[in-house]
């Protein structure tokens, strides 16, 4: 079923994809760009950013809930602060560059004092799984009266519903994103079912799924999402999976979203429409179905049984479909062996 969400016109089978850049950019203004231009290139609707300063976003005491082994660094600070290089300005450049490549600018806020300021670049909010339970951002940000994606991870059914009341949005204007805030995921603890839950319970609202598992080259999990029902895709993104950072080794990359989006393509051509259209297959009913024809040599007034009919390709003058009502008909004239039948001799 197809929807509006935002500037955009999104269903089951060709899915909104927000390519999340993050701070992948890693405070670089030309390689911010770079991202913008690569994303369009590859096929994703919008590009999202993450806009906040370390002060404003944790505690100097905030140890790391991500992978060690794939970002060493221990605390939440430290990394936040490697990262909040880019100001009101930065942004407003960006978003004007989205604007002229026609990809849609999104970025992240997660302090409310920041939502009037960049209120004027957003036209869809996101609103962080971490943040479900962000009174006053949530209340803000709902303030806003604007398309609105929350991503669930961590969150149960009840901070969900809570997260919505705070909101306080029409259903249509909101995304609730499947999430599952691990970095990376595990492919065993995707669940990618729940999908299918929050489609039960949230009648009425746009499912979506926010992807952090490892991507492998058909993006396996973002394509089963869609199987499930998701309507708009959040994926990391990057353009060397190599870079140390949190986001890079989890992301997909140019070439996997091109894939994915060859693959969505073709799954959608497979799929069809649900009705039966015969007008590609005229040739093979003319050809491969049968008709009736003479097994042995008939004489005129001969009765037509079994034992001297016989159903042969191509279907020809008269189709098999008649044959119990030719069976027991008298024969007009002779007719050889191996000849079609028609009306005619009947």
């Amino acid at each position: 079923m197809k929807k509006k969400f935002g500037p955009f016109i999104i269903n089951n089978h060709k899915p909104l994809i927000i390519a999340e850049v993050g701070v992948n950019h890693g405070g670089n203004f030309a390689l911010a760009k770079k991202y913008i231009s690569m994303c369009k290139k590859s096929g994703a609707d919008a590009i999202k950013f993450q806009t906040y300063k370390a002060e404003t976003i944790v505690s100097r005491n905030s140890p790391a809930y991500w992978d060690l082994k794939s970002e060493k660094t221990k605390s939440q600070f430290e990394l936040f602060k490697k990262y909040d290089k880019f100001n009101y300005l930065e942004f407003k450049k960006l978003k004007k560059i989205c604007d002229k490549k026609k990809i849609l600018f999104m970025t992240t806020l997660f302090d409310m004092n920041d939502v009037s300021k960049y209120n004027s670049l957003i036209k869809i909010y996101k609103i962080s799984s971490s943040d479900m339970t962000n009174v006053p951002l949530l209340r803000k940000i709902g303030q806003q009266k604007k398309y609105t994606i929350i991503s669930s991870g961590a969150s149960t059914i009840k901070e969900i519903k809570f997260a919505l009341r705070v909101l306080s949005l029409p259903k249509n204007k909101v995304c609730i994103m499947h999430c599952v805030l691990n970095y990376p995921t595990k492919d065993i603890f995707a669940n990618l079912e729940y999908i299918k839950t929050l489609k039960r319970i949230f009648k009425g609202y746009t499912i979506g799924y926010s992807d952090h598992t490892v991507a492998d080259k058909n993006l396996t999990s973002i394509t089963l999402a869609c199987d499930f029902g998701a309507q708009i895709i959040e994926k990391h993104f990057t353009l060397n999976k190599k870079l140390k950072g949190n986001d890079h080794y989890h992301s997909m990359n140019y070439k996997d979203l091109i894939n994915f989006k060859k693959i969505i393509y073709k799954r959608n051509i497979l799929r069809g429409n649900g009705k039966k259209n015969l007008s590609n297959e005229k040739k093979s009913i003319s050809f491969a179905r049968r008709g009736i024809y003479a097994r042995t040599d008939i004489y005129q007034g001969e009765i037509l049984t079994d034992k001297n009919l016989i159903t042969l390709r191509p279907e020809n003058r008269l189709p098999s479909k008649h044959w119990d009502f030719v069976l027991g008909k008298k024969v007009k004239k002779n007719i050889k062996k191996g000849d079609s039948l028609d009306w005619s001799v009947i």
